[in-house]
């Protein structure tokens, strides 16, 4: 489990490609500390288990699943990557609780500026879009944003300065794809009243979880 703060940004030292897997090697320090094997740690939003650890690398195993859904396959030697340790009970909530299972990818349509703040427009697949509210949490590549605007099409995010400087995010262009996951309330209020099944139409909307009181 995750908060969306990004810790560090690292950097891809090797990618080890295999027919439908791959076992990717990023160099780090900050989120070293205090790491064993076997502990997780959220990349470009992902969550990966720490496989092998260096005094200034770690290295994990990439399944064929984590390449279909994101876009850890997309990553090249030298790639900046946004890094996060697992939470700890004892630290705060500082963004939002993030899984680090991703829903899926979203393409960048779209920067612009707005006095200190940048406006980030993001497309994807309406089945992503039915999980994504205004003012509610989403993570993209691991960075806890809070929606400003959304349709049938795209939403969009506004980054602050410490955001630009503590991330990747802005270091984008348009038409790079970037990992979404989406608040997960919203998916567990469709499973528990069966709006997932087929042939029924979900409402599952803003105006639904606000008279229902989740937000």
């Amino acid at each position: 489990m995750f908060t969306g703060i990004i810790e560090e940004i690292g950097i891809v030292k090797d990618i080890k490609k295999s027919a439908k897997s791959s076992k990717i090697i990023i160099e780090a320090n900050k989120i070293l500390e205090k790491i064993n094997l076997g502990d997780s740690i959220s990349t470009n939003g992902v969550c990966l288990t720490a496989s092998g650890i260096n005094e200034n690398y770690f290295e994990a195993d990439v399944m064929a699943e984590t390449l279909r859904r994101s876009n850890i396959g997309k990553l090249k030697i030298g790639s900046n990557v946004n890094l996060e340790r697992a939470l700890c009970l004892e630290g705060g909530l500082g963004g939002h609780i993030v899984s680090g299972h991703i829903d899926g990818t979203g393409e960048i349509i779209s920067f612009k500026k707005e006095e200190n703040a940048i406006w980030l427009t993001i497309k994807t697949s309406k089945d992503l879009l039915k999980y994504i509210v205004e003012k509610g949490s989403i993570a993209i590549d691991g960075i806890s944003l809070t929606v400003a605007y959304v349709d049938d099409y795209k939403f969009k995010v506004s980054v602050i300065p410490h955001t630009k400087r503590e991330t990747t995010l802005l270091n984008k262009n348009v038409k790079d794809t970037v990992n979404i996951e989406c608040d997960m309330i919203g998916k567990y209020i469709e499973k528990l009243l069966g709006l997932n099944k087929k042939n029924i139409k979900s409402n599952l909307n803003e105006g639904f979880l606000k008279d229902n009181g989740f937000i």
